[in-house]
């Protein structure tokens, strides 16, 4: 038989208190670390979001300005091989002959275009194919730069804590005040946040590469032999852009305060 005396029982009762408090200590600590841990990666995912928002913004920025370039080629283009005044026309033919001179024989001669006009489209031509090159040239930075940040995202992501339920930490944490939790919550986006604005880079940088392709076969598709339908086609799809789901963009937007 095993008798123990009061105040042996009294220590192992405060021994396995302390025991206990240390252990609860340590747990605490530890689930405070991957709180400030997650924390921190969170502000750095919803930067790096910021980050690639901007740079979607740029990127349409150059859309629109390529757009202006399409037209301009499809217009200086058109103009350039304008047909000729139909003379088999009785009303064209009085006309002609009415005003029959060297100016306006000169001008029909000359397919109806003054060569000053096309000079000026040529040159026209010219220019939108070079400012078309600067655009795919600068879109294929951004879009690297969009696939860079889409890479720090998805780093970041690896590095959250591994425990989803933070149930446990908050009870452990009671004496922080509700005011305090507050403040805290509105200043740094949630957990399942940091989630959507991975996935909406993710879908986004999708897109936008897609559009991307989509305008490098636009301008490598322009020449002079260019038919007319195809340049009306490859204006319409360059400004309806069908691969940007604009409901995905109006919600990314959205998560930006």
């Amino acid at each position: 038989m095993f008798s123990f005396s009061a105040s042996s029982v009294l220590q192992f009762i405060l021994r396995f208190h302390v025991g206990l408090y240390f252990f609860l200590l340590r747990l605490f600590l530890f689930f405070q670390f991957f709180a400030m841990l997650n924390s921190e990666i969170e502000d750095q995912v919803f930067n790096l979001f910021k980050d690639f928002m901007a740079r979607v913004a740029k990127f349409d920025d150059l859309v629109n300005l390529g757009s202006i370039l399409l037209t301009g080629f499809q217009q200086g283009l058109e103009f350039l091989r304008r047909p000729p005044v139909e003379k088999t026309s009785e009303l064209v033919k009085n006309i002609i002959r009415a005003n029959e001179t060297q100016r306006v024989k000169s001008y029909i001669e000359a397919g109806c275009i003054n060569s000053d006009d096309g000079v000026q489209n040529t040159n026209k031509l010219h220019a939108c194919q070079l400012g078309l090159r600067d655009h795919l040239s600068k879109g294929k930075s951004v879009l690297n730069e969009l696939e860079c940040l889409v890479e720090d995202v998805n780093g970041a992501m690896e590095n959250l804590s591994p425990f989803q339920d933070d149930s446990f930490a908050d009870r452990l944490n009671e004496e922080a005040s509700t005011d305090d939790k507050e403040e805290i919550a509105s200043s740094r986006p949630k957990r399942n946040e940091v989630t959507d604005y991975a996935e909406c880079m993710g879908i986004i940088y999708s897109m936008v590469k897609q559009d991307y392709m989509m305008q490098e076969r636009v301008v490598s598709a322009l020449n002079a032999k260019s038919s007319s339908g195809e340049l009306e086609s490859y204006c319409l799809m360059w400004s309806l852009r069908p691969f940007i789901n604009s409901e995905v963009m109006d919600h990314a937007w959205k998560l930006i305060p």
